[in-house]
């Protein structure tokens, strides 16, 4: 199960099936998104494909000398899009690719359009998600539920997008659900109607344990999306923001012209691949070895050349170099980015504390902790509010709480900056903006938020349940390994589910099965979705829990992929905003119709 590879061999497929002579790929917003998380730009021309374009821009001059591969979600913006293009076509001759299922009557309407035959290949490739990584999916919807029930045109998306990820790897899943969520049962129930409707598609090779769909609700575990990260990957995430694999650098101070967005992708980097799932420490050092590394090539590279072999072999392992140098770069810089803003806000003490808060029971000594940090002016607003915010999860009921003097020490702090309104995932953490300072009320009534979000009453499980004996001999265990695991104690509620889950011992009372059927024998085939969006941290525990379990092959999904910010800016597009507040008011995604 490799949801990178499954999108791969779709966008190769289309390709090859175009034949020889130069394309144009033409796509929609979400499908180059698709496109280009799993194929570079260069890879693609190498297949001839000259040209990118999308479907919806208006500019596009006439070539007929080109081929056009079409890869587009089946939206009715879309097929009334193509249906113009095809009565004025551009291009010699067209391959259709939808990403999921199109209707008969969007069908009809196409061919009806296409009266100079222009089209030679109409069919659905099931590529309608974003490949993170190998075992790690995302839909990019922000916002999907209105308070505990779902946005119907998030539902509806959802619902394309996962099915489409249960097509393109071939499973035909029961399906288990928690039952504490109601978005998860309804969710659900739309991927069996799927499943029914659609059962030509997902007449499968049968196996001999069926595979299996867990679905989840991030509120059942507010605390890993407000926990700050320590592997590679997760901390870009969460400091930098990742995009679709691309990280915006522009705010870097001294950044050059051509580093103010780079891209991360394990597909593509080596050094990536190695080390997205190292701890901060390990990667400082990795970082120095790949820096000697290129010095010791670069003197070799740069010597005369004297001879023809001595230019031929400069040619030959000039790319390589020049490769090199351009990785050299980019994990300097933004490992560097990274060292800064650990030491600008002092995120090496505050992680401590929310690691404290995340994984200790000593309530006294966790207050003390918070308040301390609350008096350091070099404390973000979102730092202040994120531990807060921890400290109301773990302790909103406990007889002694201190979380209203905390909420007027973070009201004292003065100029909020809430956490400043950017594309989610991309913006800059934590940094002070005074501008924003009219309303210090603002981040008490978030944490009032986040725990109407995630707080006891809202969750199905126990998230500070006290563990048994062998969890708990593994824990102090783990304590005594080093001083950089107090960074890293804590473990997403996710491992423990997908835990109990590969034992064979996950509650049917607690997570259901949709249906009379249940799987007798322990699950080898796992997608789990959570929606509300997963975490880079729960993506490294579906790594490890598939490296250490063979036999069992785990994917990971949600409506997003969080850090911080995009997890709070989630908790407010829901209605959460505390009891003072109106309900939230966003305008709804357009949906596609099927």
């Amino acid at each position: 199960m490799n949801a990178v590879l499954a999108v791969r061999q779709y966008v190769s497929k289309m390709i090859e099936d175009s034949g020889p002579g130069m394309k144009v790929l033409l796509m929609d917003r979400e499908t180059t998104g698709a496109v280009s998380v799993v194929y570079t730009q260069s890879e693609i021309l190498q297949r001839e494909v000259y040209l990118f374009e999308r479907l919806d821009s208006p500019n596009r001059e006439p070539m007929k000398h080109l081929k056009a591969i079409c890869f587009l979600r089946p939206t009715k913006e879309n097929v009334e899009l193509l249906v113009q293009e095809l009565r004025r076509p551009k291009y010699s001759v067209y391959f259709i690719y939808f990403s999921n299922v199109i209707s008969k009557s969007d069908v009809k309407a196409l061919a009806e359009a296409d009266e100079q035959e222009v089209v030679a290949e109409v069919q659905e490739f099931y590529g309608d998600y974003i490949a993170v990584n190998p075992h790690v999916f995302s839909l990019n919807l922000l916002g999907c539920c209105r308070g505990r029930s779902w946005d119907p045109a998030q539902l509806t998306r959802t619902t394309q997008g996962l099915t489409a990820l249960l097509l393109s790897l071939k499973k035909c899943p029961m399906i288990r659900y928690q039952l504490s969520s109601e978005p998860a049962k309804r969710l659900a129930e739309c991927v069996k109607q799927v499943i029914t409707k659609e059962y030509e598609l997902f007449d499968f090779r049968r196996t001999e344990v069926p595979p299996l769909l867990l679905i989840l609700d991030r509120s059942d575990d507010a605390i890993t999306p407000l926990l700050n990260q320590w592997t590679y990957q997760a901390m870009v995430h969460e400091l930098l923001g990742i995009n679709n694999n691309r990280i915006d650098l522009s705010r870097v101070p001294g950044i050059s012209k051509d580093l103010r967005e780079v891209v991360l992708s394990a597909e593509n980097d080596e050094f990536y691949a190695n080390n997205m799932y190292l701890n901060f420490a390990e990667i400082g050092t990795n970082i120095k070895n790949l820096m000697e590394d290129f010095q010791r090539r670069k003197p070799k590279e740069q010597q005369k050349l004297e001879s023809i072999a001595d230019m031929k072999a400069f040619v030959e392992n000039y790319p390589q170099f020049k490769k090199m140098s351009g990785t050299v770069s980019k994990h300097v810089t933004v490992v560097g980015e990274l060292s800064r803003l650990v030491a600008e806000r002092n995120l090496l003490e505050v992680s401590e504390v929310e690691q404290e808060l995340a994984c200790q029971s000593d309530h006294s000594s966790a207050l003390q902790s918070v308040r301390r940090l609350l008096q350091s002016p070099r404390l973000s607003e979102l730092d202040a509010a994120r531990l807060v915010m921890l400290y109301a999860l773990r302790y909103e009921r406990h007889a002694s709480s201190g979380l209203p003097a905390l909420l007027e020490e973070l009201r004292g702090r003065g100029g909020s900056d809430r956490y400043r309104k950017v594309t989610p995932g991309r913006g800059r953490m934590g940094t002070n903006n005074p501008g924003e300072g009219q309303d210090r009320d603002r981040y008490r009534k978030l944490v009032s938020a986040v725990v109407e979000y995630g707080g006891k009453r809202a969750r199905g499980s126990d998230l500070f349940s006290p563990k048994d004996a062998v969890a708990i001999t593994k824990q102090f265990l783990k304590g005594l390994k080093g001083i950089e695991n107090v960074y890293t104690q804590h473990q997403p509620l996710l491992q423990e589910t997908l835990d109990q889950l590969i034992k064979g011992k996950l509650k049917d009372s607690q997570y259901p099965y949709l249906g009379p059927n249940t799987l007798r024998d322990r699950p080898q085939d796992i997608i789990v979705f959570l929606i509300g969006g997963a975490t880079y941290e729960e993506a490294l525990a579906v790594f490890n829990l598939n490296r250490s379990n063979p036999g069992v092959r785990i994917v990971l999904g949600g409506t997003t992929i969080h850090n911080t910010r995009s997890f709070l800016e989630e908790v407010t597009a829901a209605g959460f905003r505390g009891r003072s507040t109106e309900s939230s008011q966003i305008p709804p995604r357009s949906s596609s119709r099927r």
